[in-house]
Protein backbone atom coordinates (compact mmCIF):
# COMPACT_ATOMS: atom_id res chain seq x y z
CA UNK A 1 0.00 0.00 0.00
CA UNK A 2 1.14 3.14 -0.77
CA UNK A 3 1.94 6.33 2.16
CA UNK A 4 0.73 9.65 1.87
CA UNK A 5 2.44 13.14 3.51
CA UNK A 6 -0.09 15.11 4.60
CA UNK A 7 -0.43 18.75 5.76
CA UNK A 8 1.88 19.69 9.52
CA UNK A 9 3.84 16.52 8.57
CA UNK A 10 1.80 13.71 9.14
CA UNK A 11 1.96 10.85 7.16
CA UNK A 12 -0.83 8.08 6.52
CA UNK A 13 0.82 4.11 6.28
CA UNK A 14 -0.44 0.88 7.24
CA UNK A 15 -0.62 -0.25 10.33
CA UNK A 16 2.50 -2.49 11.22
CA UNK A 17 3.22 -4.89 14.78
CA UNK A 18 5.75 -2.44 16.30
CA UNK A 19 2.64 0.42 16.45
CA UNK A 20 1.55 -1.25 19.38
CA UNK A 21 3.58 1.09 22.10
CA UNK A 22 2.99 4.20 20.22
CA UNK A 23 -0.87 3.50 19.58
CA UNK A 24 -1.35 2.76 23.12
CA UNK A 25 0.27 5.83 23.85
CA UNK A 26 -1.98 7.79 21.41
CA UNK A 27 -5.22 6.17 22.69
CA UNK A 28 -3.86 6.78 26.20
CA UNK A 29 -3.28 10.45 25.31
CA UNK A 30 -6.58 11.30 23.59
CA UNK A 31 -8.81 8.46 26.17
CA UNK A 32 -10.47 11.67 27.51
CA UNK A 33 -11.02 13.33 24.18
CA UNK A 34 -12.20 10.03 22.38
CA UNK A 35 -14.87 8.49 25.03
CA UNK A 36 -17.88 10.30 23.75
CA UNK A 37 -17.66 8.98 20.13
CA UNK A 38 -16.57 5.43 20.78
CA UNK A 39 -16.85 2.01 22.50
CA UNK A 40 -16.55 2.19 26.24
CA UNK A 41 -13.17 0.39 26.80
CA UNK A 42 -11.91 -1.64 29.39
CA UNK A 43 -9.01 -0.26 31.14
CA UNK A 44 -6.59 -3.20 29.35
CA UNK A 45 -7.26 -1.63 26.00
CA UNK A 46 -5.21 1.17 26.75
CA UNK A 47 -2.21 -0.93 26.95
CA UNK A 48 0.77 -1.54 24.78
CA UNK A 49 -0.44 -5.53 25.53
CA UNK A 50 -3.98 -5.11 24.41
CA UNK A 51 -2.67 -2.83 21.63
CA UNK A 52 -0.51 -5.79 20.38
CA UNK A 53 -3.43 -8.50 20.42
CA UNK A 54 -5.82 -5.50 18.61
CA UNK A 55 -2.78 -5.01 15.77
CA UNK A 56 -2.46 -8.38 15.60
CA UNK A 57 -6.16 -9.16 14.58
CA UNK A 58 -6.55 -6.25 12.04
CA UNK A 59 -3.37 -7.10 10.49
CA UNK A 60 -5.21 -11.22 10.51
CA UNK A 61 -8.36 -9.42 9.04
CA UNK A 62 -5.69 -7.47 6.63
CA UNK A 63 -4.26 -10.60 4.87
CA UNK A 64 -7.61 -11.96 4.71
CA UNK A 65 -8.56 -9.04 2.65
CA UNK A 66 -11.74 -7.68 4.62
CA UNK A 67 -9.71 -5.16 6.30
CA UNK A 68 -7.09 -1.76 5.81
CA UNK A 69 -5.63 -0.92 9.18
CA UNK A 70 -3.79 2.54 8.19
CA UNK A 71 -2.37 4.80 11.37
CA UNK A 72 -1.14 8.42 11.21
CA UNK A 73 1.86 9.20 12.21
CA UNK A 74 3.79 12.11 13.06
CA UNK A 75 7.38 12.54 13.75
CA UNK A 76 7.37 9.51 14.85
CA UNK A 77 4.52 9.42 17.20
CA UNK A 78 1.31 7.90 16.05
CA UNK A 79 -1.87 10.86 16.13
CA UNK A 80 -4.73 9.00 14.70
CA UNK A 81 -6.26 5.85 12.28
CA UNK A 82 -8.32 5.22 9.44
CA UNK A 83 -9.58 1.98 8.56
CA UNK A 84 -11.34 0.25 6.26
CA UNK A 85 -13.40 -2.47 7.45
CA UNK A 86 -16.06 -5.03 6.38
CA UNK A 87 -14.24 -5.15 3.22
CA UNK A 88 -17.18 -7.04 0.31
CA UNK A 89 -15.86 -8.29 -3.18
CA UNK A 90 -18.78 -9.65 -5.63
CA UNK A 91 -21.19 -7.45 -7.09
CA UNK A 92 -20.54 -5.19 -3.50
CA UNK A 93 -17.10 -3.85 -3.82
CA UNK A 94 -17.41 -1.79 -0.57
CA UNK A 95 -16.17 -0.92 3.14
CA UNK A 96 -16.56 1.16 6.29
CA UNK A 97 -15.04 3.70 6.85
CA UNK A 98 -13.49 4.73 10.37
CA UNK A 99 -10.94 7.32 11.84
CA UNK A 100 -10.34 9.35 15.25
CA UNK A 101 -7.16 11.80 15.20
CA UNK A 102 -5.26 13.63 17.95
CA UNK A 103 -6.72 16.33 20.14
CA UNK A 104 -3.87 18.11 18.99
CA UNK A 105 -4.40 18.43 15.14
CA UNK A 106 -8.39 18.38 15.31
CA UNK A 107 -9.73 21.09 13.23
CA UNK A 108 -6.18 21.31 11.07
CA UNK A 109 -7.41 19.73 8.04
CA UNK A 110 -5.30 16.52 8.19
CA UNK A 111 -8.33 14.22 9.02
CA UNK A 112 -9.70 15.69 6.20
CA UNK A 113 -6.61 14.90 3.32
CA UNK A 114 -6.74 11.44 5.66
CA UNK A 115 -9.57 10.15 4.77
CA UNK A 116 -9.14 11.85 0.72
CA UNK A 117 -6.16 9.17 0.73
CA UNK A 118 -7.66 6.37 1.98
CA UNK A 119 -10.39 7.06 -1.05
CA UNK A 120 -7.83 6.58 -3.57
CA UNK A 121 -6.38 3.80 -1.83
CA UNK A 122 -10.04 2.24 -1.92
CA UNK A 123 -10.46 3.14 -5.56
CA UNK A 124 -6.79 2.55 -7.14
CA UNK A 125 -5.25 -0.08 -4.88
CA UNK A 126 -8.38 -1.90 -3.31
CA UNK A 127 -10.93 -1.51 -6.72
CA UNK A 128 -13.33 -0.81 -4.42
CA UNK A 129 -16.68 0.75 -5.73
CA UNK A 130 -18.48 2.41 -2.67
CA UNK A 131 -17.58 3.76 1.24
CA UNK A 132 -19.96 3.93 3.56
CA UNK A 133 -18.98 5.90 6.75
CA UNK A 134 -21.85 6.51 10.18
CA UNK A 135 -21.38 9.31 12.44
CA UNK A 136 -23.26 10.39 15.95
CA UNK A 137 -26.09 12.38 14.65
CA UNK A 138 -24.14 16.19 17.02
CA UNK A 139 -20.42 15.16 15.10
CA UNK A 140 -20.46 18.11 13.15
CA UNK A 141 -16.55 17.54 12.68
CA UNK A 142 -16.67 14.12 11.41
CA UNK A 143 -19.58 15.09 9.17
CA UNK A 144 -17.80 17.38 8.27
CA UNK A 145 -14.73 15.31 6.89
CA UNK A 146 -16.87 13.45 5.31
CA UNK A 147 -18.80 16.02 3.43
CA UNK A 148 -15.21 17.60 2.14
CA UNK A 149 -14.52 14.22 0.64
CA UNK A 150 -18.12 13.82 -1.16
CA UNK A 151 -19.78 11.90 1.09
CA UNK A 152 -23.26 12.61 1.23
CA UNK A 153 -26.12 11.67 4.19
CA UNK A 154 -28.33 8.29 2.93
CA UNK A 155 -29.84 8.27 6.29
CA UNK A 156 -30.20 7.33 9.71
CA UNK A 157 -29.96 4.42 11.66
CA UNK A 158 -31.55 4.24 14.63
CA UNK A 159 -29.86 2.87 17.58
CA UNK A 160 -26.68 1.56 15.33
CA UNK A 161 -23.80 1.42 17.49
CA UNK A 162 -23.07 0.74 20.90
CA UNK A 163 -20.65 4.20 21.41
CA UNK A 164 -20.29 5.19 25.20
CA UNK A 165 -22.03 2.68 26.57
CA UNK A 166 -25.14 3.18 25.22
CA UNK A 167 -26.76 2.10 21.54
CA UNK A 168 -27.03 5.53 19.82
CA UNK A 169 -28.53 6.74 16.40
CA UNK A 170 -26.17 7.27 13.92
CA UNK A 171 -26.47 9.35 10.37
CA UNK A 172 -25.41 7.24 7.28
CA UNK A 173 -23.36 8.41 4.50
CA UNK A 174 -21.63 6.97 1.70
CA UNK A 175 -18.87 7.92 -1.20
CA UNK A 176 -19.40 6.52 -4.52
CA UNK A 177 -15.66 5.89 -5.80
CA UNK A 178 -16.41 5.53 -10.00
CA UNK A 179 -19.54 6.09 -12.33
CA UNK A 180 -21.79 3.23 -12.27
CA UNK A 181 -21.32 2.35 -16.11
CA UNK A 182 -23.83 -0.70 -16.43
CA UNK A 183 -21.56 -3.29 -15.25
Amino acid sequence: MSTFDLPRGVTLRPLDLDDAGPLADAYTRNRERLAPWEPARPIEFFTEAQQGVEIERALFDRDAGSSLPLVLEQHERIVGRVNLTGIARGVSQSATLGYWIDGELAGSGVMSAAVGAALVVARDELGLHRVQAATLLHNAASQGVLRRNGFTPIGVAQAYVKIAGRWQDHVLFQRILEPDEGE
